[in-house]
């Protein structure tokens, strides 16, 4: 790249880039805000098409291979100062590189009957979605979807905290998470809830049947609705009065007990 770099933050196509951090913008235009090295480069090895490129010159030089690598795909990519990359990323301390792509629609997930599937309702932080993404990748899980008043599924910080594995996991918003739940159950799938409250531990389930796992809001849980609809209501053991775990983290602990088992059985 030889072109000279943005400094000003008032550049039109800077301005236009920083719009997307509002979720109203990112629809509008029909674009991502991607921010971070792995997730330009988990993006860039699965081909995901990126729109324009913004990095600074020290990250560019520290990542030689990479910049190459987008600098022949991507639609444009631009040099621009570091006060310029900051004001368009949503972290603090942005590492260097930016980038748009096309907002691609949602991946239904198409499996009928999921070996193991996530259904989220009204999650309002991005740092939980971004880490159960996460681990539903690393564990293996066929889809998620996610109920309509939930963080966006798209929202920056989301698909930063899933650390790039974003793109792989078929994800879809519904508007009916009941629907959705019954429909599982018609085809035999087990519908899973955590529950304090509950007698029988996640270690007592049987994950080699297909299942989906409901999580619900950080402080609220699950609607009275669809707790009901759970065949098999299950608790986490906690010690020293520990009230509840974070809803990521108890995520972690019963997708990593399915692979458990699915190992077992190998």
């Amino acid at each position: 790249m030889t072109k000279p770099t943005l400094t000003s933050t008032k550049n039109p196509l800077i301005k236009e880039i920083r719009k997307l951090q509002r979720s109203k913008e990112r629809r509008k235009q029909n674009l991502l805000l991607l921010e971070g090295t792995n997730v330009i480069e988990i993006a860039a090895r699965l081909d995901y098409p990126l729109s324009i490129v913004l990095v600074t010159e020290k990250w560019q030089q520290s990542h030689r291979q990479l910049c190459q690598k987008i600098s022949s795909t991507a639609q444009r990519v631009e040099l621009v100062s570091s006060a310029v990359l900051s004001a368009i990323a949503t972290t603090v301390n942005p590492d260097g590189v930016v980038a748009t792509a096309i907002r691609q629609p949602a991946k239904i997930p198409q499996i009928p009957t999921p070996k193991l599937a996530l259904a989220i309702e009204r999650l309002q932080d991005p740092g939980n979605l971004g880490t159960i993404i996460r681990t539903a990748v690393a564990t293996g899980v066929d889809g998620l979807w996610l109920s309509q008043d939930s963080v966006d599924f798209d929202n920056p910080k989301v698909i930063r905290a899933s650390v790039g594995e974003w793109f792989r996991l078929p994800m879809a918003v519904t508007d009916d998470l009941v629907s959705l739940v019954q429909a599982h159950q018609q085809n035999q799938v087990q519908v899973i809830a955590t529950v304090p409250s509950a007698r029988k531990t996640y270690w007592e389930l049987d994950f080699q049947r297909p299942s989906l796992i409901l999580l619900g809001n950080e402080g609220a849980g699950l609607s009275a609705e669809l707790m009901a609809l759970a065949d098999q209501k299950v608790t986490i053991p906690v010690a020293n009065d520990v009230e509840s775990l974070n809803v990521a983290i108890a995520n972690s602990l019963l997708l990593y007990e399915a692979k458990r088992q699915e190992n077992l059985r190998k």
